[in-house]
């Protein structure tokens, strides 16, 4: 994931402008929220944890758990009753590590490095070999672990080549809305959370089930090698995309990810009470994301 934020795209989205393409919406309404044993109505917990040891107990106290399905490892341990997994998808950039990366590089489907993250090249969302790998390899493959669907990564990356290259990146965030909702078309039954991707959010939220909102009151900064708190301006300016996709899917359930340090237990509370009151469903985190951090107990002098 890419903790920061892009602050150059703070364009209004014209939610009121969204397609009428449901999609089988009738369907995702009905298992938007994960079916609990008994009578527990409580709200559902999520988390997500691309580490190659997952602690099984830990695990299975969460509804939705987003996981890295590359890692060789069963993942039935870490399912609670009725939770659902989720398997990671970058759409919007590729991993050397991953196994389809020098084929499209070679096609010419990826692009420049992303500067945060080396290791990683961009992929160009127009390109037709990166749509027949997501479509015909990507997800199959990792629904056919078991997973009940997938975790769509990185589509702010169409909105960020676009602006920085208008005329040669022309096109990425339209081809970025096509590619979920073409995810959708092929795959209707399998659950779809969209991190971010404001830009084409609009057009695709009838289409997806979860919609994340990450580093809502907080971040890694690159530059300075530290976690910071965000200002009410940029909280409050994805809080109001988060809820006008909601207004516009009542049936999707929408989740915060903060970064901050564990150990500073008094602070991971205020960001769990804070995103609570607005609504949301809240996960807080390290950077890295590669175990599952338990939220803390806050006690009267904590």
């Amino acid at each position: 994931m890419a903790a920061d934020l892009l602050r150059w795209s703070r364009r209004a989205l014209l939610l009121s402008g969204l397609t009428t393409a449901t999609l089988g919406m009738g369907a995702r309404m009905a298992r938007a929220v994960p079916e609990r044993a008994g009578a527990d109505r409580k709200a559902p917990r999520w988390a997500v944890d691309y580490g190659a040891r997952s602690d099984p107990a830990l695990a299975r106290q969460y509804d939705i758990l987003v996981l890295e399905p590359d890692h060789a490892r069963p993942i039935e341990p870490l399912r609670g009753p009725g939770s659902i997994l989720l398997g990671y998808v970058s759409l919007g950039e590729v991993e050397k590590s991953r196994p389809y990366f020098a084929d499209l590089l070679k096609k010419g489907a990826l692009t420049e490095p992303n500067p945060n993250w080396p290791d990683a090249r961009m992929a160009d969302l127009r390109h037709p070999a990166w749509r027949e790998t997501l479509l015909g390899t990507v997800i199959p493959d990792i629904l056919a672990l078991g997973y009940n669907g997938i975790f769509i990564d990185t589509t702010d990356n169409a909105e960020a080549m676009e602006h920085a290259d208008p005329v040669r990146k022309k096109g990425m965030v339209d081809a970025a809305a096509a590619l979920i909702l073409a995810i959708r078309d092929r795959f209707p039954a399998i659950r779809i959370m969209l991190n971010r991707g404001y830009a084409a959010l609009p057009r695709v939220v009838p289409a997806i089930d979860y919609l994340l909102g990450e580093a809502m009151a907080s971040r890694w900064n690159f530059a300075k090698s530290r976690y910071e708190l965000l200002s009410d301006d940029d909280w409050n300016w994805q809080a109001t995309r988060l809820r006008d996709a909601r207004a516009a899917n009542p049936a999707l359930l929408v989740m915060t990810l903060d970064y901050w340090e564990p150990q500073d237990v008094r602070q991971v509370g205020a960001l769990y009470t804070r995103e609570r009151a607005a609504g949301f469903l809240p996960y807080v985190s390290i950077l890295a994301l590669d175990r599952l951090v338990a939220e803390p107990v806050v006690g009267m002098g904590g």
